[in-house]
């Protein structure tokens, strides 16, 4: 038991030492969302799970003309076994509003799962496709009054409001040890597609044409430990931490949660130079409901320009069962 608690706190040091910055669409109650970064998780509860996400970043938040800019996302995922092909299939439908930009996104996965020591791994792939909206009308580049401060070549080449769809890729592996441990490690955007080209309008640009975005290539590290307390197994501890770095800057959550009863639950998650996040939660029957908020510790928070992040997410599990056919002989030896 040392040991792991040594090799737990170990990894959150090393951690610690990276800079930190936010990438994929962000979730506090991580520990709840592992389908949405990792295909490798698809059809582990060993049920068909359907998850429901809806969080709001940063309340408060506007541009200076009144509009707000704050971070909205709504996530539904779906994943379950499937016996036939030795593993699971998931599904994710995300939007993810941030300020004058929307992303959409529909990921299908398949994890291909085998046991190994005391638990199962999973390997899994997924097929991940992107509309991306922005408004280029409202973005500001550089001072107004100076002439060279709106030359973004993007901005100039005469488009208001765009557009562009992406197809990628993600790979990720996930192991668990039911009602012990689990950890998991993916990559998403693994092609790293380019869209939004433009050419410029001025004759006398060192650079005529590009793209305006890149999606980076995002690594996620995550790993959890469940403890029940064996003086009072009704309590139960469960820490975990989340790493998302594209190895320019990363972003940092650790949480502990504890549980009573497998029932009810309350817990608290701080995300470096970020936030400190309360999180409560309730089982009852096949549904799980949780709800976390974010008290801002960065400038931003100090600065009056948001009331925190509220975050809601819903799940419901359950199985289908099929009867097994009833045998019946006619030959009197076996009545």
């Amino acid at each position: 038991m040392r040991s792991k608690i040594f090799t737990f706190l170990l990894i959150l040091f090393v951690a610690n030492t990276m800079v930190f910055a936010q990438q994929e669409a962000q979730f506090s109650q991580y520990m709840f969302n592992t389908m949405a970064i990792n295909p490798g998780y698809a059809g582990s509860n060993g049920a068909i799970c359907l998850n429901t996400f809806a969080r709001q970043q940063w309340a408060g938040f506007k541009d200076p003309n009144g509009s707000s800019t704050a971070p909205q996302t709504f996530l539904f995922s779906i994943d379950a076994p499937i016996k036939f092909l030795h593993g699971g299939l998931g599904a994710v439908i995300s939007s993810d509003k941030v300020g004058y930009e929307t992303n959409t996104h529909f990921r299908l996965a398949y994890a291909y799962r085998v046991n190994l020591g005391r638990g199962f791994l999973g390997i899994g792939a997924e097929a991940a496709f992107l509309d991306k909206k922005i408004d280029f009308n409202k973005f500001v580049t550089g001072d107004e009054n100076d002439p060279q401060g709106n030359n973004d070549p993007v901005l100039v080449s005469g488009r208001t409001k765009g557009s562009d769809f992406f197809t990628d890729f993600a790979f990720g592996i996930y192991y668990n040890v039911p009602g012990k441990f689990y950890a998991g490690i993916s990559a998403l955007n693994l092609s790293e597609p380019k869209g939004f080209s433009w050419k410029s309008t001025d004759p006398n640009a060192a650079i005529k044409s590009g793209y305006g975005v890149s999606l980076k290539r995002t690594y996620f590290i995550t790993a959890g430990y469940e403890y029940v307390f064996p003086s009072n197994p009704s309590f139960e501890l469960d820490p975990s931490f989340l790493i998302k770095t594209d190895f320019v800057s990363a972003q940092y959550d650790i949480a502990a949660i504890l549980k009573y009863e497998n029932r009810f639950w309350g817990g608290l998650s701080y995300r470096v130079q970020d936030a400190v996040t309360v999180l409560v939660g309730i089982n009852w029957s096949n549904f799980k409901f949780g709800y976390s908020y974010d008290i801002t510790t960065s400038k931003l928070g100090g600065s009056g320009k948001s009331s925190g992040s509220h975050e809601l997410f819903l799940r419901y599990c359950f199985k289908i069962e099929i009867p097994r056919p009833v045998k019946s002989y006619k030959n009197t030896r076996y009545l």
